[in-house]
């Protein structure tokens, strides 16, 4: 896939138009006044603009593409998915007034682009100078499903990296909330606020998440233009998504579960694309219509697997999941 150097400035320039456009009307409406409706209906709005936009690609590239596009949105817009409950985590954790979360989500995001754009150049370019860089991204991706099948979704918690824990150490806090604002001069010294380190948290927390996402993208398309393009729709619309969704990604038990099935799968394809490209006889090369075939298919039986049982536990007078509030946030846990 040839992509001239004209049509990589269009999008990204289309891409930040549209982004910051976005966090911009997030930032004006605020949380108080963010409707589950108008949630629905952003979300819906950057659903349809990627799929006008691999429509945009089969015109110009053709179906193979095309369909790598698709296979590859599907995947990272559902492992952003399963972040938004780690989002919640550390909203909770840090007790984050509802008001400030959405400018929270909002720099985490563009942070979020930001990283992922530098591990799209750097794994790029690994994996045009070297064939064994896919060995090590398919032993990543199949170790990963084995952790998400052996840790259950409400065990999932969010331990705190280096980064964090270096910024709690080093930069001076206050110890209360500011409305929105990251950081407030007191007597003459500028101090970070609480929100900054949750900002820090979620920004680093995504850092992590794209060790998972980007050798799953690259297991689906090796056209740069498409990873970073992939991963770029599947942020947009993050932020309200987030309200949109509330309480209800905790109710999808199995989604860990699909997701496993989705990473190992492309794991065991990138393993299989190596010994290809060594020419191993036996490796077969699975086509894009097959992977986009079982991802969707996969998450299909997940969600409706988990709708049921959600539904017979409702029905058996299970008591609701703890800390499941309408606003997503809790006491904070110290």
């Amino acid at each position: 896939m040839n992509v001239p150097l004209w049509i990589w400035a269009l999008t990204l320039v289309g891409l930040t138009l549209l982004i910051i456009g976005d966090l911009i009307w997030v930032d004006r409406t605020g949380a108080k006044q963010f409707s589950s409706h108008q949630a629905a209906f952003w979300s819906v709005f950057y659903i349809t603009l990627a799929m006008l936009f691999g429509l945009g690609i089969l015109a110009f590239a053709g179906g193979d593409y095309a369909a790598q596009f698709y296979a590859g949105f599907v995947t990272e817009k559902s492992l952003s998915v399963d972040n938004l409950f780690v989002f919640y985590v550390i909203m909770t954790r840090f007790a984050v007034p509802k008001q400030s979360q959405h400018r929270v989500l909002m720099l985490g995001v563009v942070l979020a682009l930001i990283l992922r754009g530098i591990f799209i150049a750097i794994g790029a370019a690994a994996i045009a100078q070297f064939q064994w860089v896919f060995f090590i991204f398919g032993a990543f991706l199949i170790w990963t499903a084995i952790g998400l099948v052996r840790t259950s979704h409400d065990e999932q918690h969010v331990a705190e990296n280096a980064l964090l824990r270096w910024s709690r150490r080093v930069l001076p806090t206050t110890d209360a909330y500011h409305g929105s604002k990251i950081s407030i001069k007191q007597q003459g010294k500028r101090l970070f606020t609480p929100l900054f380190i949750v900002i820090i948290a979620i920004g680093s927390t995504d850092l992590l998440f794209a060790l998972d996402s980007i050798p799953a993208i690259f297991g689906l398309t090796k056209e740069p233009y498409l990873v970073f393009t992939t991963n770029a729709f599947a942020l947009m619309g993050l932020v309200q998504l987030y309200f949109l969704l509330g309480g209800l990604v905790r109710r999808l038990v199995y989604l860990s579960h699909g997701l496993a099935a989705i990473l190992g799968f492309i794991g065991v394809k990138l393993v299989l694309e190596a010994l290809h490209g060594y020419h191993v006889s036996w490796a077969p090369v699975i086509p894009i219509w097959l992977s986009l075939s079982i991802i969707g298919g996969t998450l299909v039986v997940t969600t409706v697997a988990s709708l049921v049982k959600i539904r017979r536990d409702s029905a058996a007078g299970s008591p609701a999941e703890e800390g499941d509030e309408k606003d997503g946030t809790v006491a904070a846990v110290d």
